[in-house]
């Protein structure tokens, strides 16, 4: 009988896509997987082939009850190990009580002491994220798979087939302000790219009115597919496209796991904190001077700490 496994990640949906090189390393070796996620990164994973449950945690609404709620779920799945790739105390209470023999996390996690097996999670000595991740199961001694994966379903990639080659997408939006690309140099670059090929602007319903803006100022004809496009779709389109521009955000992400060419501009972060692009045709720009305040953390940030926001000053070269 499969040994079970749970893998923790209730992050967001980068953390979720760079947590697929471990399940994959865990399939391959002969491991039943489930998958602890987020309510909203579901959609990443539907019908996927390699998986077996998704316990979804609905943070929106009642979260604390939803813990729970989980919690008990896990307790009655009776899981050979639990493998947490989340740093927060919720995940680590998640670990702790699961009842499950082997209980493997990082020491950055505050219940790092109630795991059988613990790993280091050091940002910024150069390593990638998937490798980190992968330092969990050491113990189990497997071939380990450094390359997210995500299964794009036929619908999905019905979808890129249906627009017209060749193009290139652009995914200009992030959470964070001090990921952002401004959206006068993305429009500056849309316009450099030649006419025959066409543009598709990527993101969720709410970058709409960014993507509109952008593509307004280009000065040429674009597809604003924002909010029109199921995550899965978007990644099959990525797949297709001749190339993909995007910031420091999930949609770098996306990419990866389809090894799909990517662009990607790093302004207030930097490749060597290990969320780097890892597909085999990849590019990254960076500003055109070095600032001593870059990065400024490993996460982005609202607005610029210093004011000035100097490492937006990347050149649009598509």
């Amino acid at each position: 009988m499969k040994q079970r496994v749970l893998v923790i990640q209730p992050a967001f949906i980068g953390d979720a896509i760079l947590t697929t090189g471990l399940v994959e390393t865990l399939c391959d070796g002969g491991y039943e997987v489930d998958l602890l996620i987020r309510a909203g990164n579901e959609s990443l994973f539907a019908e996927h082939p390699r998986l077996g449950r998704l316990l979804i945690w609905e943070k929106r609404e009642r979260k604390y009850r939803n813990w729970w709620i989980l919690l008990r779920r896990i307790r009655a799945e009776r899981y050979d190990l639990v493998v947490n790739t989340h740093r927060f105390l919720t995940s680590g209470l998640w670990t702790a009580l699961s009842g499950a023999p082997l209980r493997f996390g990082f020491r950055q996690n505050p219940l790092w002491y109630a795991c059988t097996y613990v790993a280091e999670h050091t940002i910024g000595d150069g390593s990638l994220e998937v490798e980190r991740n992968l330092r969990l199961i050491a113990p189990l001694g497997l071939a380990p798979r450094l390359a997210p994966k995500l299964y794009p379903r036929a619908s999905d990639y019905a979808c890129a087939q249906a627009l017209a080659k060749p193009f290139v997408t652009i995914a200009p939006a992030s959470v964070w302000f001090t990921k952002r690309y401004p959206a006068a140099r993305w429009a500056e670059l849309i316009a450099k790219i030649p006419a025959h090929v066409g543009v598709h602007l990527l993101g969720s319903a709410a970058d709409a009115e960014l993507c509109g803006t952008i593509a307004r100022g280009s000065g040429r004809e674009c597809t604003n597919q924002a909010g029109r496009l199921p995550l899965l779709s978007s990644a099959a389109v990525m797949a297709q496209a001749q190339m993909n521009y995007v910031n420091d955000s999930s949609p770098l992400h996306l990419a990866s796991a389809m090894n799909a060419p990517v662009t990607a501009f790093f302004l207030s972060t930097a490749p060597i904190l290990g969320f780097g692009p890892l597909s085999d045709e990849r590019f990254l720009r960076e500003p055109v001077r070095a600032l001593s305040c870059r990065p400024c953390g490993p996460t982005g940030k609202r607005a610029c700490p210093l004011g000035h926001f100097k490492c937006s000053e990347i050149l649009a070269e598509p």
